[in-house]
């Protein structure tokens, strides 16, 4: 037996703070020290931070990154280290590993296969590297290799795949096998999505099974640049077992998980396997030799059950919990807010969010404990400690904004939330304001606006009179606004410019209305694993989600104003996720929805086609939401459409031609 000890960290970075960066780097450097680590795997671009974006073209950001990794050089004395970082070679610019055994700068492994869809744009700042290519590069006045690289450190073969390099087809693991490779380092920034992490366990133990190797995978954690959660969940598998999975979602800035691997099974588990046949014929150019010196470690304690809630029934409640939660707290600090400010409503959307932050400060709270949450929170001088309620009063204002359309059910619903979670609340009559502005421009076009010709006029500047307001609120606080829109209401444009959208982050505008609602009656009754249920909800849930813009007894709700939340949120299944046209998606929901007469179902669908079209323009203004999964509108980063089109007005036609034929 050959027992070595290896570790994967997970790290919470922050793009361009490099002091911050280093600090977390020295922490994952010092607990391997102390657990005895041997062979450690940091995240991909963990220097820099991987959500640099068009910072990568800067020269500036590459001679800072090269002066980092020097600085750190020598903290990795007794331990084989990998770091990642942008290099420019040949005026190409590559995300490459190195790694560096006892202080050692050995080489550097450049990624073969660029993430280039959904929210990576990794083509547009960095080059693939061809497989099979060694050179030579010159830093500083020295030579470095560069290229598809392995490594022989002490008599232990060490190769990389660099985070997408494991997602495809023909990943470079293969060739690392005929290697006689032992230990696959991935180093990756691998976003969140529902579900993920199945994928991922997926092909760590299938690479260390199929390669005959131990497989380390590190990730980072937390809301690294804005938009995008990372979940961390290291894992680390040897002969397609899995020997360790660390936890996701956690408040750390750093956090390690280690296994003790036996390299010589892995290299005897190849040696029977009668497929497998050495490459013989290399030359060992592409092969890093380094002294170091192995000690034996003793065999580690079996694999920990994962905690009750990733096996529980409500996996997708959970992640939804967690990671709109730590990236709330990650966007509070890292804006350096005091705090979040919401207007609500008494709504369904309003009341998620202010759930969210209530749930945000007690899992924050309760994770690091009272000293190092105030560390955490170090700029908010004001802050102290306290019971739950009493750190969320702190964290969390809210306000409701009535005018003479609101009625006193959703007055009391917001009220009655905010005391369940211990916000702050105030009771706003923007009312006067309402009809100041209505008389001002009645009295300069010459007429009345009425509810007959001027609908959407009236409605809309009731939701822009509660913005001034609350922008104050937050003004005063140095708060960040929170925008209340949800996936479906973005979908349709169902939403006021410059009114309810108003806000720095919109933290639900990547879920969709069905689910939102959904996971609150599961709040209500149940609560998050760990947590506790918010009975205040009740007065939410048991309402017709409506926006209350005309008077009372026009009965307005939104499924009235739209379609049924369901139905809407599959159409924009049908038609933005998978590209359906109108009548694909007409048959779908034929299908899906037979209650539904084909003459309501034409409707609705063209509804949503032109009501798609007609928002883009609002899409763009929207303010940054958490991507959450495969689904996100966001034009910025995963769902472009044009601004201006054509609207789809041949294919509607299509549909109402094949309608009314079938109904003959």
């Amino acid at each position: 037996m050959k027992l070595i000890k290896v570790a994967a960290a997970v790290l919470n970075q922050t793009p361009l703070d490099w002091a911050g960066n280093k600090a977390n780097i020295l922490a994952a450097l010092s607990e391997a020290r102390t657990q005895g680590v041997q062979i450690l795997c940091l995240p991909e671009m963990c220097i820099c931070g991987y959500g640099c974006e068009d910072a990568f073209h800067s020269p500036g950001l590459h001679r800072t990154a090269w002066q980092v990794l020097q600085e750190l050089l020598p903290e990795t004395k007794g331990m084989v280290v990998s770091f990642g970082l942008p290099l420019m070679h040949q005026n190409g610019i590559f995300n490459t590993a190195c790694l560096v055994a006892d202080g050692v700068l050995l080489g550097f492994v450049a990624k073969q296969f660029l993430a280039g869809d959904g929210i990576h744009y990794e083509p547009r700042w960095f080059k693939p590297w061809p497989g099979g290519v060694i050179v030579d590069t010159l830093i500083d006045g020295k030579s470095y290799r560069i290229g598809d690289l392995h490594f022989d450190v002490g008599g232990v073969r060490i190769g990389f795949e660099i985070c997408e390099d494991a997602w495809v087809a023909k990943r470079p693991g293969g060739n690392l096998a005929l290697e006689g490779i032992d230990i696959i380092l991935n180093p990756s920034a691998s976003h969140f999505a529902f579900g993920k992490i199945e994928t991922r366990k997926r092909f760590v133990l299938e690479g260390s099974r199929a390669f005959g190797v131990t497989y380390i995978y590190s990730n980072l954690l937390g809301n690294e640049s804005g938009r995008t959660i990372y979940d961390g969940g290291a894992l680390i598998a040897s002969n397609g077992k899995l020997l360790a999975q660390g936890a996701r979602f956690t408040f750390a800035n750093a956090l390690l998980t280690t296994a003790v691997v036996d390299v010589e099974a892995t290299r005897m588990s190849q040696a029977r396997t009668a497929s497998f046949m050495p490459d013989l014929k290399g030359d060992g150019s592409d092969l890093v030799k380094a002294p170091f010196s192995f000690t034996d470690c003793r065999p580690q304690a079996p694999l920990a059950p994962l905690p009750t809630w990733e096996s529980g029934p409500r996996v997708k409640e959970e992640e939804f919990t967690r990671a709109v939660t730590l990236g709330l707290f990650d966007y509070m600090r890292k804006s350096r807010s005091n705090g979040f400010v919401v207007s609500l409503s008494g709504g369904s959307d309003s009341a998620a969010c202010c759930c969210l932050v209530a749930l945000m400060a007690e899992r924050a709270y309760d994770e690091l404990g009272a000293e190092q949450f105030l560390k955490r929170l170090s700029y908010m001088r004001a802050l102290k400690t306290g019971s739950h309620a009493e750190i969320v009063r702190q964290l969390l204002v809210t306000a409701y904004q009535g005018t003479e359309n609101s009625s006193e059910a959703t007055r009391s619903a917001a009220r009655e939330i905010a005391a369940g979670l211990g916000a702050e609340f105030m009771d706003f009559n923007v009312g006067k304001l309402n009809l100041d502005y209505i008389e001002m421009v009645s009295k300069a076009i010459g007429r009345k606006l009425d509810w007959e010709k001027d609908d959407i006029t009236l409605q809309n500047i009731q939701a822009r009179v509660r913005a001034p307001g609350i922008w104050m609120v937050a003004n005063i606080r140095n708060g960040l606004l929170l925008a209340t829109s949800d996936r479906s209401e973005a979908a349709v444009g169902y939403t006021t410019m410059d009114g309810d959208t108003c806000g720095g982050l919109s933290p639900i505008g990547g879920i969709d209305k069905v689910f939102l609602r959904s996971w609150l009656r599961w709040i209500e009754m149940e609560g998050a694993s760990g947590s506790h249920p918010i009975p205040a909800l009740s007065v939410v849930n048991k309402q017709a989600p409506g926006p209350e813009l005309r008077p009372q007894t026009m009965g307005q709700t939104a499924e009235g104003d739209l379609m049924p939340y369901d139905l809407l949120d599959s159409i924009e299944r049908a038609v933005i996720r998978d590209k359906n046209t109108p009548l694909e998606s007409y048959h779908r929901m034929r299908s899906s929805y037979p209650q539904y007469a084909p003459s309501q179902l034409v409707i609705w669908i063209e509804r949503f086609f032109r009501l798609w079209c007609r928002n883009q323009w609002k899409r763009e203004r929207f303010a940054p939401a958490f991507h959450l999964d495969d689904e996100n509108l966001d034009p910025k980063t995963w769902c472009r459409f044009p601004i201006l089109s054509g609207g789809y007005e041949r294919e509607l036609t299509e549909l109402r031609t094949y309608v009314k034929h079938e109904a003959k």
